[in-house]
């Protein structure tokens, strides 16, 4: 198979899930032949401990179209879909879940969706779930947080593992840490704005247990944290930095000076005044002039660390013509 042709990739992170994989490359090749598409699956073995390894290599002996990679140890989700990123090599690019809860019966219309209607990005959209209201009632509060933060104010469900892309996107960005929860939100800080979503069938885990805790919730909200500073303030922290450290270095400022001017009024007027060092608001000020001063050392040592990237002057384009 030229893989210059192939028409869809489909990136599977899989962690112990040997049980579910027979039957889901199964149920992939049986939809993709329906269509008549070309295709190649993209199984990255995320260190697991059971045999999901062997299984991933007797797939690849046995059809042309899949290709294995294997993590010496467990990286986590993100690290998992940003090698199948790098791999894939089709013009659209599908991510789902090897757990069977993501149905192979929704790539045609995601597909479609990409290269007949245009889109950047389709996310799916879980509405009706088989999860534990212990783990739906924490999402729900995380998406709504994830679109007023984002902006994003058309997806329902940001962490629902089946997507599609067109190439160019994935491409164009970098998924680490815990980050594919948001991997909308990088997208269209990328430039890429054409985000949608679709309603998937969403099914009941059939193998296995799920293996998220509750954690990813605490870390799936300081990553949101850390991904709007870093897309937003990225390229220019001073911004955030010196504007922080202006108002609290002005505010403790014009206190420090209220109080040194009341001072000298009650001196001068022959009245008494305590000792400035006696009054608390005195280190309130102090310590909000040190505060701010902090943050503008933050926004230099920033500027100076940014200045040092091999990023600092790297921007997306998305067309160049001679006139």
């Amino acid at each position: 198979m030229n893989d210059k042709n192939i028409d869809v990739s489909i990136v599977i992170p899989l962690f112990n899930e040997a049980e579910s994989l027979p039957e889901l490359s199964t149920w992939i090749d049986r939809v993709l032949a329906q269509e008549n598409l070309s295709y190649e699956v993209i199984l990255v073995d995320d260190g697991s401990k059971d045999r999901s390894w062997e299984v991933v290599k007797a797939l690849c002996s046995k059809n042309r179209a899949y290709k294995g990679i294997r993590f010496r140890r467990n990286y986590g989700k993100s690290a998992a879909l940003q090698k199948g990123f790098e791999t894939a090599s089709g013009r659209v690019i599908i991510t789902m879940d090897a757990d069977l809860q993501d149905s192979p019966d929704e790539i045609p219309d995601l597909y479609k969706m990409i290269v007949n209607e245009g889109y950047d990005l389709v996310s799916g959209w879980k509405q009706k779930r088989y999860d534990p209201i212990s783990k739906t009632i924490p999402s729900k509060f995380f998406n709504w947080a994830t679109r007023k933060m984002s902006g994003i104010h058309n997806l329902h469900d940001f962490n629902c593992g089946l997507k599609s892309y067109r190439a160019e996107v994935v491409k164009s960005i970098e998924v680490y840490g815990e980050m594919h929860r948001y991997i909308p939100v990088i997208a269209k800080w990328a430039g890429f704005n054409k985000i949608t979503e679709k309603a998937v069938e969403h099914r009941a885990r059939k193998y296995g247990s799920t293996k998220f805790g509750l954690e990813r919730f605490i870390n799936g909200f300081l990553d949101l944290l850390s991904i709007t500073f870093v897309s937003r303030f990225g390229k220019r922290p001073m911004h955030l930095f010196g504007t922080l450290g202006t108002i609290m270095f002005m505010l403790g400022f014009v206190l420090a000076a209220y109080l040194g001017a009341s001072k000298l009024w009650s001196v001068y007027h022959n009245e008494y005044a305590r000792l400035i060092t006696n009054r608390p608001s005195f280190y309130i000020a102090l310590t909000s002039m040190i505060i701010g001063t902090q943050l503008f050392l933050a926004g230099f040592i920033s500027e100076l660390v940014g200045r040092n990237s091999n990023e600092r002057n790297h921007y997306l384009i998305e067309s160049k013509e001679n006139c």
